[in-house]
């Protein structure tokens, strides 16, 4: 079996350790590639640190930001292209043991699947996001997998994620759901809910200002990616994926006269969102 894990990370260097101790280093057949992106702190020499030389586990140091356009990078650059399945992860997450196995198990079980989703251990809303999970199969891009053949169709179609995406998840799941079709192509059973494989993110405490101030940003960026699935949601309908844009920016111009912040509190970062979107269109 050949697998590879894409472990995302941007500004990590206190979480990136954690990280990596909860994941099989020393897994047979396995790749992994810490992608540090855009960072400008410690985080690229934390993850040598912790990969304690493992000629296996490789640090790249990617000078641009962005998970989405790490993403495009580590698919169509970074990956052998025989892999049986890829496993993408977040550089924040601590795995649940077992769960890469569960992932790559649950994939060749079912071979008409595209892909696997890792289940959230903990958190108030953890239960309920399970029970999503299991009921419309998304994804959580803290831990999901995709199907070797599966990648290899984005590769050989040369399709990118558009680079200022804010997620990667929710267009990958409908890639995955409608293979790489059209909303009207959509199976749910193609996207599997892996109840073997979890992940646990930092919780939100008021003990810890750092992760008040990065789940404030969090808030911002869920309202940004509302407004970028509107749009998105359009093109699948329409013209599936090949509508799909390099930039969502370049599509803001024509949006942004339709969208409307919600009731509060959500309102409050739909308005800073909306904002960022305009500054978006005047600086280009």
């Amino acid at each position: 079996m050949n697998v590879a894990v894409g472990i995302f990370a941007h500004q990590e260097e206190r979480r990136i350790g954690l990280c990596l101790a909860s994941l099989p280093l020393d897994r047979a057949d396995t790749v992994f590639h810490v992608l540090v992106n855009g960072s400008s702190d410690h985080t690229a020499a934390r993850a040598r640190e912790a990969s304690g030389g493992r000629a296996h586990v490789i640090v790249h140091d990617l000078a641009a930001g962005g998970k989405a356009r790490t993403w495009n990078h580590f698919v169509h650059h970074l990956l052998g292209g025989g892999e049986d399945a890829v496993i993408f992860m977040d550089g924040d997450a601590e795995i649940e043991a077992g769960s890469i196995d569960a992932l790559v198990s649950d994939l060749a079980a079912q071979p008409e699947a595209n892909a696997a989703a890792g289940m959230p251990m903990n958190g108030r809303s953890a239960q309920s996001y399970r029970q999503r999970l299991r009921e419309e199969r998304g994804l959580f891009g803290d831990l999901y997998a995709l199907s070797g053949r599966f990648v290899a169709a984005i590769r050989s179609t040369r399709l990118r994620l558009p680079e200022d995406l804010i997620g990667d998840d929710g267009l990958v799941a409908a890639w995955a759901h409608t293979n790489l079709g059209y909303d009207a192509d959509w199976r749910r059973e193609r996207i599997l809910a892996c109840e073997e494989a979890g992940f646990r993110c930092e919780p939100v405490s008021l003990m810890r200002p750092s992760t008040l101030r990065m789940q404030y940003r969090r808030m911002i960026n869920y309202s940004v990616r509302f407004y970028q699935n509107r749009i998105v949601s359009d093109i699948m309908a329409r013209e599936g994926v090949s509508g799909l844009p390099g930039r969502m920016d370049s599509l803001y111009a024509q949006w942004l006269p339709q969208f409307r912040p919600r009731s509060l509190p959500t309102g409050w970062f739909d308005r800073k969102a909306l904002a960022r979107m305009r500054d978006s269109v005047r600086n280009m």
